[in-house]
């Protein structure tokens, strides 16, 4: 493992531009204060993955800032898998879903309804939180057919997707995690004018000591006039000092491709001693394929086969990349199935 000025000085100088750049998961670990973490600024994937579906900026938003946690979230994972955040809501975005499959891809899709949406934003409530609604977020590890599979949930009662995440880490992780999240457009020349491209900047931070009783919790709050820490907060002062320097990180130095990772990681902790550690790149991949949904499609009966035939064809699109399947209903009957 190589430190900050190590790393950076084998190919650049502090200070420079680019060096991880977009689409680049950051890890990084301040020993001083017991802390590890990721950072990520998604650029050209993000916007690959908006743009093909042209969702209403509202929903953009949400998806992206959903695409951020499972990003964040699925890097960490040491085997292979799937890290799945999925919502299940009320609110005219009553779904939400992004896929990490290891080591490396992305996919993402949202579900809403128009004419909800389109009344909300017209009657002023289009925050994130409106937007979602009431329901659940389930975040599931996949580690494949063999293996059983982690999921923690979370309820969604009129909280973002970032506070739902550290309740997520608060409840069912039991590690203290500050985690921030922005979501923005670059507008940029193109031919004919300019064009707008979508950005994302996430930062997870994790306390870590190696001695257990640093974790401890606070003594309860003592009633009315009683300063003491907010319930569920660690008292250990390098956790109040992480959470001190994280409120101070603005949205758009996430955001700014100008900063960068890690130069926006020595912003926050170089009094204390940043390292960086080699990271990932994350690439705009679907998993889907003509041999999975074939084999999903051979589950349904005579009956559905036909109900899915229009003009000769069963035609199947790709929630996630959208990539259209076509097949003859032909291909599941009886002697095809028994052949």
């Amino acid at each position: 493992m190589e430190g900050f000025g190590q790393l950076v000085d084998r190919e650049r100088k502090l200070g420079e531009f680019g060096f991880a750049g977009d689409d680049n998961v950051v890890p990084f670990e301040v020993g001083a204060l017991d802390v590890r973490g990721r950072m990520v600024q998604l650029g050209p994937l993000l916007d690959q993955i908006l743009a093909r579906h042209d969702y209403p900026e509202p929903v953009a938003r949400l998806l992206a800032e959903a695409a951020l946690v499972a990003v964040l979230l699925g890097t960490s994972l040491k085997f292979e898998g799937k890290f799945i955040l999925q919502t299940r809501t009320d609110g005219p975005v009553d779904m939400l879903v992004a896929d990490f499959s290891t080591p490396k891809s992305l996919r993402a899709y949202a579900r809403f309804d128009a004419d909800r949406l389109a009344a909300a934003v017209e009657a002023g409530e289009a925050a994130p939180e409106k937007l979602l609604g009431n329901g659940v977020l389930a975040l599931t590890i996949d580690q494949g057919a063999d293996m059983q599979r982690y999921q923690g949930i979370v309820a969604l009662d009129g909280e973002t997707l970032e506070e739902a995440a550290k309740t997520y880490f608060r409840q069912s992780e039991q590690i203290p995690t500050d985690i921030r999240l922005s979501v923005g457009k670059l507008v940029l020349p193109a031919a004919g004018g300019s064009r707008e491209h979508w950005r994302a900047g996430g930062l997870l931070a994790q306390f870590l000591p190696k001695a257990q009783e640093r974790l401890r919790m606070p003594d309860l709050h003592g009633g009315d006039g009683d300063p003491g820490q907010p319930p569920h907060e660690v008292a250990d002062n390098s956790w109040r000092e992480l959470v001190a320097l994280m409120a101070t990180v603005e949205h758009n130095e996430l955001l700014d491709p100008s900063v960068g990772s890690e130069r926006l990681l020595y912003r926050l902790f170089n009094e204390h001693g940043v390292r960086v550690f080699e990271g990932t790149h994350v690439e705009d991949e679907c998993s889907c394929s003509r041999t999975k949904i074939r084999g999903i499609l051979e589950g349904f009966s005579a009956e559905e086969i036909e109900e899915s035939t229009e003009d000769g064809v069963i035609r199947v699109n790709c929630e996630f990349c959208s990539k259209a399947y076509e097949f003859k209903p032909a291909e599941f009957s009886a002697e095809a199935r028994s052949a």
